[in-house]
Parts: structure tokens; sequence; C-alpha cells
């Protein structure tokens, strides 16, 4: 299965990706069982948290097929061959590196760069990138989303992320959008996996608002 239809799998089950940002290994496994608990099936642990790669590791081997677990924050190609080997299936960063997609599609792993202008877009495609991430979304709106997708192919899964608040994805979903990163309004470090799943079950129901 390629990187993009292996996406398209979990996003289809639920088009939320919840970014754990300064979650710590030993609260790691509580957190995961929330979001998935929740209807969440994509989890990044961006690489600025502590021990990142234990994160990763422990999410993998205990959900396994259940959830779309990796890494955000990705720089370097050398952080995507640490997280493969964490067992993780997703990169995620911030920008449109080429190496850090290539060395990503080579591990067979997904690709999710991020991007803000079509040019950005159409070169982190060129490199192979299975996916979009429209970053920072606050700097963006819907209809500059639907823009892009006049002339980016129909096929590529654009995740919106920055800003988004439960209740507020359906005029993105509209103009095109096929998933969202859910950062500091779905988790913060050393919020308990109580609260993660009252903000995780908000934001799943969230979407049929």
């Amino acid at each position: 299965m390629d990187g993009r239809t292996l996406l398209v799998k979990y996003l289809d089950q639920c088009p939320l990706i919840a970014i754990l940002r300064g979650v710590r290994p030993d609260e790691v496994d509580a957190i995961g069982d929330a979001l998935r608990e929740a209807g969440i099936r994509i989890v990044e642990v961006p690489l600025n948290s502590p021990d990142p790669l234990r994160s990763i590791e422990r999410l993998a081997s205990r959900f396994g097929d259940d959830l779309l677990v990796g890494g955000g924050t990705v720089f370097t190609p050398a952080n995507v061959e640490d997280i493969h080997a964490a067992g993780g299936r997703i990169i995620v960063s911030p920008h449109g590196n080429p190496n850090v997609i290539r060395a990503t599609v080579q591990a067979g792993m997904v690709s999710c760069p991020g991007y803000f202008t079509p040019t950005e877009a159409f070169a982190a495609l060129d490199a192979g990138a299975n996916a979009l991430k429209l970053f920072p979304a606050e700097a963006a709106s819907p209809d500059v989303l639907k823009a892009h997708l006049a002339v980016i192919p129909k096929d590529v899964p654009m995740i919106v992320v920055g800003g988004v608040k439960p209740g507020q994805t359906r005029p993105w979903r509209d103009c095109g959008a096929a998933g969202f990163g859910l950062g500091g309004a779905l988790y913060t470090a050393g919020q308990s996996a109580a609260e993660t799943l009252v903000k995780a079950r908000a934001f799943v129901t969230g979407l049929d608002a």
C-alpha cells in the first residue's frame, strides 16, 4: 500500500490528527488510549517533545495498525530514519525539504510536508510528497485552500494545521480539506488522559457541526 492510500485509509475513519507536542513516554500510553477511545486514528509526536522516539515506539507497539503513528517537526533525513526505526509510519514537517520527503518515501512511510503557497506545494509534490499540510492555517482561510485546489491535483490529501477549534472544520471541509492537525487546542504538555479524552470527543463531535 502506497503512502497516500495508507493515509486516506485512516483519514476516512477520522479526519483528525492528534499532535502531542510535549508528551512524555511515561504518559503516552494513557493519552493514546484516550485518543483511540474518542475515535482519532492518527497520532503525531513532534521531535521537540521529551524523548519523542521512545513515545513513538511505545505508541506503535501498543496500538499497531489501530493507529497511524509517526513523528512531527521533522527536519532531516536522519530524523526520518530514527522515526522509522521506532516504528513510525508517517512523517510531518513544517516545511517542504525535498531530502526529507524523498527519505520518507524511500522508507515506505507517509510524507506530509508543510506548505503555504502553490509554489511550495508543487515543489513538495515533485519530491514525492503523499499529502500536503497547509500551515499555518491561521494565516490562510477556507477560500485560500479552495483556490489552491483549483490547481493542485484533487487526489492529494490536504491537511489543515493551525488554529483549528472544535466545530470549526466544516467550512474547510466544504472547500476540500481532507484532514486537520490538532495541536494546543487538543493537547498541551502535562495534560491528563481524562482531559485529553474530553477534548478529543469535542473535536470528533464537532466534525458534524
